[in-house]
C-alpha cells in the first residue's frame, strides 16, 4: 500500500464549506481555525472559527450575525485533502453559533455542528422490547429517527430489551457494545457493524515520511488470559456459563503476540468474571464474554500520532505503521480522528490507534 499523504506537491490546503448545498469560497477564505473530530462511538462533531468583521455594504460590521449564511440546522458538509487525500470529513448540521471578541483582533464567530446521530441523542426515552434482536433493534429505531439503515450484526433474540431513561443514542451504543459492533452515520444512514465487517481504508505510514510524530504503549495492566459470564436459562432452568479467550479474536491478532499470551508468559492465568451481567441462554453468554474479551484485548497496544493531513484518514481506518522498530510496526486500527487546520500549521491530522498484540522481540 502506498503511503498516506501523498498529496501533491502544492495544493490549497484550506477546507472546502459547503452550506446548504452551496460551495462558500470566502467562508474558507476566512476560516482561522478547524476541528472535526470522530470516535469509533459516532457522533461527530466539528469546531470552525471564522472571521466576523470586515466592510459589508457601505461601512464595516458583523459578516455573519445576519444568519443568511450560518444559521441552526443548516446542513454542513466539509471537503479537506489534495489529490489522492482529498475526501470529505465530515456531513451533519450547524447546531451552535458562538461570538467571540478577543482584546487585540477583530471579532470572530464559532460554528459547532454534529452528525445526525444527534437526533438519537436528544431523545429521550422509557420502553421495553419483546422476542427481538439487535439486528431488529437498530433497523427499528433507525426508522423512528428518519434514517436509513445499513445494519449487519449477529447475535441471539431476546425476551426483553429495556431502554430506560436513556436517549435512543445511548441505548444503541450500550447494545453496539453487546454484540461488537460500531455504530456511525453517513449522512442519513444509520450503520452498525463488527469491526471486522466494517469496510475501512487501508494506508502505510512510515515514521519521518508522512507520519510526524507518534507514541504508543503496550500495557498488561488491562489485560486479561479469560473472560467468564454466568446466567441462568430460565426455560430449561440450568446455570449458564462461557469463557472466552484468545481465540474469540480469529485473525485479529495478524501473527502478533497478543496481551492475553504476553500476560500469560510474563506474570500467570489471570481471568476476568463479568458480574453485572445476566444472559438468560448460551448464546447470550458466548456474545457477551466474547464480546468483553476483545474489546480489552484490542487495547493491549495504544497508541497516537500526527500525519500529514489525510482527509481518507477515518476511524476504522486499517494504518500499517513502519520504521517504529520491531515491537511496534505493523497494522493498527484507528478509532478516533481530528482533522485540523490553523493558517500558521496548515492541514494536519491527529489519529488514535489500537492493536491486540505486539511484534516479535
Amino acid at each position: 500500500m502506498p503511503d498516506a499523504g501523498q498529496a501533491p506537491a502544492v495544493f490549497g490546503s484550506r477546507p472546502v464549506f459547503t452550506i446548504g448545498g452551496q460551495t462558500q469560497t470566502l467562508l474558507g477564505d476566512r476560516l482561522l481555525g478547524l476541528m472535526v473530530e470522530e470516535t469509533v462511538e459516532g457522533l461527530y462533531r466539528a469546531e470552525a472559527t471564522f472571521a466576523n468583521f470586515d466592510q459589508t455594504g457601505g461601512g464595516f460590521g458583523f459578516l455573519y450575525f445576519d444568519r443568511k449564511l450560518l444559521d441552526f440546522g443548516k446542513d454542513l458538509t466539509i471537503q479537506m485533502g489534495g489529490g489522492q487525500t482529498s475526501a470529505t470529513v465530515f456531513t451533519g448540521r450547524l447546531m451552535a453559533l458562538e461570538g467571540r471578541y478577543p482584546h487585540h483582533t477583530p471579532p470572530e464567530v464559532l460554528l459547532l455542528a454534529e452528525d445526525r446521530l444527534q437526533d438519537l441523542r436528544m431523545t429521550r426515552r422509557t420502553r421495553t422490547f419483546e422476542n427481538i434482536s439487535d439486528s431488529d433493534l437498530f433497523q427499528q429505531i433507525a426508522s423512528q429517527q428518519g434514517l436509513q439503515a445499513n445494519v449487519d450484526v449477529s447475535g441471539p433474540t431476546h425476551k426483553v430489551l429495556a431502554q430506560v431513561n436513556q436517549s435512543d443514542l445511548a441505548f444503541l451504543r450500550e447494545r453496539a457494545r453487546a454484540v461488537d459492533a460500531e455504530l456511525w452515520v453517513d449522512d442519513k444512514q444509520l450503520n452498525v457493524q463488527s469491526r471486522s465487517k466494517r469496510k475501512t481504508n487501508e494506508f502505510t505510514l512510515t515514521y519521518g515520511q508522512g507520519l510526524f510524530e507518534f507514541t504508543a504503549m503496550a500495557d498488561l495492566a488491562d489485560q486479561a488470559t479469560g473472560f467468564s459470564v454466568t446466567g441462568w436459562d430460565v426455560v430449561s432452568k440450568q446455570a449458564i456459563s462461557f469463557r472466552a479467550t484468545s481465540s474469540a479474536l480469529g485473525g485479529e491478532l495478524n501473527g502478533d503476540q497478543g496481551g492475553s499470551a504476553v500476560l500469560q508468559q510474563a506474570i500467570g492465568q489471570r481471568d476476568q468474571q463479568v458480574v453485572h451481567t445476566l444472559p438468560f441462554t448460551s448464546q447470550e453468554a458466548q456474545a457477551l464474554a466474547e464480546g468483553y474479551y476483545r474489546r480489552w484485548a484490542r487495547r493491549f497496544v495504544t497508541g497516537s500520532g500526527i500525519a500529514d493531513g489525510d482527509g481518507r484518514i477515518q476511524v476504522g481506518t486499517s494504518l500499517t505503521l513502519s520504521g517504529l522498530g520491531s515491537l511496534f510496526d505493523g497494522k493498527f486500527y484507528v478509532t478516533s480522528v481530528r482533522h485540523m487546520f490553523d493558517p500558521a500549521n496548515g492541514y494536519r491530522t491527529w489519529f488514535a490507534v489500537e492493536r491486540p498484540g505486539i511484534g516479535a522481540a
